[in-house]
């Protein structure tokens, strides 16, 4: 069909999505997030019911943005691209409506009817369902109304598999992460890395379900990209001193603890435990909320080895004894290294008491050159925090 900005199809679409607009700005009052994704539902299945099968011609997205933001002047979030986003989240999400069997609802569908009964039904299409395939029982709900329409398209163009966008949209919810900080773990695959770090928490923590609360709350690398080697002056990380990463790490701790999960609190660097008459240096000291322990990281520039957790394991039986306090959890330890494998790991950790673990990182001169030119520099870096 050729483009014809008179087309009356064309029209019928401003009108019908124009109404929809008004109303759900109205009623976003008592609903904001919640409305709007179902505003956006809504439009995008209009959109994608008819220019899908050929209704309408190939700039009709266009017109119609154009015409939307002529009739209704300031108004903001229904460009083209947008539009083309609105009926990417309808075609992704509707499989879930497909499969799902409609409870009452205690919210009430809106219903625009116009111009000879055509219907543009824009509603909470995603809430109160009982979904029915096994892929779709844990169907995030809640946390799905939770967050907003940019969190969830940049979910949905940079996801693709269920559970990840589960996982992520989960995590948007219960961390309350702004767009920038979802796209940072997106990029470092938190989905694939969390709870895979090798340790010994089964066997040294007090029970089964604290130790697995812990094994979660820590990944098996992590993505320092703050930390510039090349900048720094040198070829390769190991030419860099421990201090020197530790001073990075420290001075960029607000992205450090992003990057190392949730419910972080920072105590302080070399952090000085004396016992006994001797000195003991933690080069990082962390207090988890979540698990009630102290966490002590231990960075070294090079590849593992197993001499580093018998140094560890000192530094955690100091902590318990002359830091933790009655009501905490036995402190952790962690060692964070370049490289690591993670079958001799597990071998070597498993004879110590201490609860322990060992994670890798990259930094940003390990990253492909795309990702890396897509990154902030240093400076922009040290602006933002």
């Amino acid at each position: 069909m050729a483009d014809n900005p008179s087309n009356p199809s064309y029209n019928h679409a401003v009108q019908a999505i124009k109404t929809a607009i008004l109303q759900s700005q109205y009623n976003a009052i008592k609903l904001a997030n919640q409305e709007q994704l179902a505003l956006y539902y809504g439009i995008g299945r209009y959109i994608s019911e008819n220019s899908r099968n050929g209704f309408w011609g190939k700039g009709a997205v266009a017109y119609i943005s154009n015409r939307l933001q002529a009739e209704l002047p300031g108004l903001r979030g229904f460009s083209q691209t947008n539009l083309k986003m609105m009926r990417i989240f309808y075609e992704e999400w509707n499989p879930a409506e497909a499969k799902s069997a409609i409870t009452t609802a205690d919210l009430q569908n809106v219903d625009i009817q116009i111009v000879n009964d055509d219907i543009v039904k824009i509603d909470n299409l995603l809430l109160n369902r009982q979904l029915q395939l096994t892929k779709w029982e844990d169907f995030p709900v809640e946390e799905f109304l939770a967050i907003g329409f940019t969190h969830h398209i940049s979910i949905l163009t940079q996801v693709k598999t269920l559970e990840e966008r589960f996982f992520y949209i989960r995590l948007c919810a219960n961390e309350h992460l702004k767009v920038d900080a979802l796209k940072r773990l997106m990029r470092e695959d938190v989905f694939h890395h969390q709870g895979t770090m090798p340790n010994n928490f089964i066997k040294s923590l007090p029970s089964a379900e604290y130790a697995k609360r812990a094994i979660l709350a820590f990944k098996d690398e992590y993505l320092l990209d703050f930390i510039n080697v090349e900048e720094l002056g040198a070829r390769d990380i190991e030419d860099v001193d421990e201090r020197v990463v530790e001073n990075q790490i420290v001075q960029n701790i607000k992205n450090f603890i992003m990057t190392f999960g949730r419910d972080f609190t920072f105590v302080g660097n070399q952090y000085r435990v004396e016992a006994l008459g001797h000195v003991h240096i933690i080069d990082l000291l962390f207090f988890n909320r979540e698990l009630s322990a102290l966490v002590a990281v231990e960075l070294k520039t090079g590849p593992f080895k197993p001499a580093y957790l018998g140094q560890l394991n000192m530094y955690l039986r100091v902590l318990d004894d002359f830091v933790r306090k009655p009501n905490e959890n036995p402190s952790i330890g962690i060692i964070l290294c370049k490289n690591a494998d993670k079958t001799y790991v597990e071998y070597a950790v498993r004879d110590y008491e201490k609860p322990m673990g060992v994670a890798t990182y990259k930094t940003a001169s390990d990253m492909p050159e795309r990702l890396r030119k897509a990154l902030p520099d240093m400076e922009e870096l040290k602006k933002i925090l």
